[in-house]
């Protein structure tokens, strides 16, 4: 299995990614039964089967991460260690015991007050946040601590970062640090309802976190920020996080779910995947509104494990907006982080941006901007020749990637007898060679050749052989080829052929987490 992670341990090295953790696996036992994945939570270590889930066995497989070479921002929440202080204020306030040691009389409280799923926070409410937001930023503080210094004593060294001790110099970091790493404005009143000292992210300090970053420390944040006149505001850790990846351009953003939960099809199957425009129907036939500031959840669901995952796949879409590549929804299971970051099927579900989008079937109006975009290669003999009548004849055999309206790469599809297809004519314009394009348009051509049936895929090549080589085709011989194709095959040209089997999408997604993008 640790074979098999060697791409992946590379390909992420270097990267950012913010990881947000909830309250409620801050100071519970979780005890996962992996039978029906249901979840029972304790405040021991007693016994029970399953899978066992603490904020220790976290905090390891983040350190993990973090020797492996991922800079990582924790954001860690409090809600519930809120929600159960104020509700023992209010039943000792009831009793007429005062907790709010600035009154000399009772002090009557409301508790846990909610608007469209956003709390209100007064100021007794933002003194219990105070409190809690330390708490659990240090118990995570104090575990991430052991993990780091527990390898450091085994004579692991730190991660190597690039912009730390300079480019390939080893960097000294390893340490938990937190502070002002972003300002925070209020919500102020919405719809009629003053949300007082509820507020949202204003600016991320973007260069302070890099520069800890950059020195091999860990950065963990709460949901306690601070404005520019100096008042404190309890933000959502989830826009948080979401907030912070975007601005720092992440990699990545992973959502622990606070108990074991997954997406499941129609036909009853574990959904691994969702692209950006799929993520959006789910939220849509839920009825899940996104208003920048909050996610809505219909009152209508209930469940519990329901509302978590929209929500949190709701903030992960707006990370998605501002430029994060994936988000990743994982259960609280032993291990679940470095499986989801490592292995293949990972553990979760991840939601990734529309790589894809810009590609569209080509029509007859794009017969011009094909024929300019390969006449430069057809005339260095790199590329058979096609005339604009034939072009026109054949463009519904044609795809292309257009960027205002200009066509950057074309690429072609021909489907052949059985679970044969051949993928042709695949170009990018040379200003746009670096954007990851060649790949986005023979990955969406290799999912059009899936969804149709064809599992073998086959390219003849002169020039652009190591292209495809480094993708997976393997060099075959015209034998190998459908009857309908060899008596096609010009052998004057000296085309060497290439093929490649597809088994799945989820082989697809794999090949899509290794593009140099």
């Amino acid at each position: 299995m640790f074979r098999g992670s060697g791409g992946y341990i590379a390909r992420h090295r270097g990267s950012t990614i913010v990881i947000h953790i909830p309250g409620e696996l801050v100071d519970s036992l979780q005890i996962l039964d992996t039978k029906d994945n249901t979840t029972q939570w304790s405040n021991n270590a007693g016994d029970g089967g399953g899978s066992r889930m603490s904020i220790r066995n976290i905090c390891d497989d983040v350190a993990l991460v973090w020797l492996l070479g991922i800079k990582v921002v924790v954001v860690v929440g409090c809600r519930p260690q809120v929600d159960e202080r104020m509700k023992r204020r209010k039943e000792a306030s009831d009793l007429g015991i005062s907790f709010d040691p600035d009154s000399s009389s009772p002090t009557p409280l409301k508790i846990n007050q909610y608007s469209k799923g956003m709390r209100i926070t007064d100021s007794s409410t933002l003194r219990v946040v105070k409190e809690e937001a330390g708490y659990v930023r240090f118990e995570v503080e104090r575990q991430l601590a052991r993990s780091i210094k527990s390898t450091s004593r085994r004579g692991v060294k730190p991660a190597v970062f690039e912009g730390g001790g300079g480019k390939g110099e080893e960097v000294k970091g390893g340490n938990v640090v937190g502070g002002n790493f972003y300002s925070s404005q209020p919500i102020g009143v919405r719809e009629g309802c003053d949300y007082q000292y509820s507020g949202t992210v204003r600016k991320v300090e973007r260069s302070s976190i890099e520069r800890s970053l950059n020195s091999g420390d860990i950065v963990i944040l709460t949901s306690l920020g601070v404005s520019p006149s100096g008042e404190m505001f309890n933000v959502p850790s989830e826009g948080l996080a979401s907030t912070v990846a975007g601005a720092m351009n992440a990699e990545k953003l992973v959502f622990y779910l606070s108990k074991g939960a997954c997406l499941r099809n129609e036909a009853n199957k574990v959904v691994q995947n969702l692209n950006l425009s799929e993520a959006k129907q789910l939220l849509s036939q839920n009825g899940v509104k996104n208003d920048g500031w909050k996610i809505q959840i219909p009152d209508i669901i209930t469940c519990t494990n329901q509302r978590e995952f929209l929500g949190k796949a709701g903030w992960g879409m707006t990370a998605l907006g501002n430029g994060v590549k994936r988000a990743h929804l994982i259960s609280p299971v032993d291990g679940a982080l470095l499986q989801e970051l490592y292995t293949r099927d990972g553990s979760g579900t991840l939601i990734s941006r529309d790589l894809y989008d810009g590609i569209r079937r080509a029509q007859v109006e794009d017969v011009n901007g094909i024929y300019d975009l390969i006449t430069p290669l057809v005339l260095e003999g790199n590329l058979v020749e096609r005339e604009r009548e034939q072009l026109e004849k054949d463009i519904n055999t044609y795809y292309v990637y257009t960027r205002d309206d200009l066509i950057v790469a074309t690429g072609q599809l021909r489907r052949y007898d059985d679970e044969y297809a051949e993928i042709g004519c695949l170009v990018v314009h040379p200003d746009y060679q670096r954007g990851g394009r060649g790949d986005a348009m023979l990955g969406y051509l290799e999912r059009l050749c899936l969804e149709s049936g064809a599992t073998k895929v086959f390219v003849l090549s002169t020039l652009t052989v190591q292209f495809f080589i480094e993708r997976g085709f393997k060099l075959v011989t015209l034998n190998d080829l459908p009857e309908s194709k060899r008596e096609k095959v010009d052998v004057d040209r000296g085309s060497k052929v290439y093929m490649k089997e597809i088994s799945s999408s989820q082989e697809l997604v794999e090949n899509e987490l290794m593009w140099d993008r």
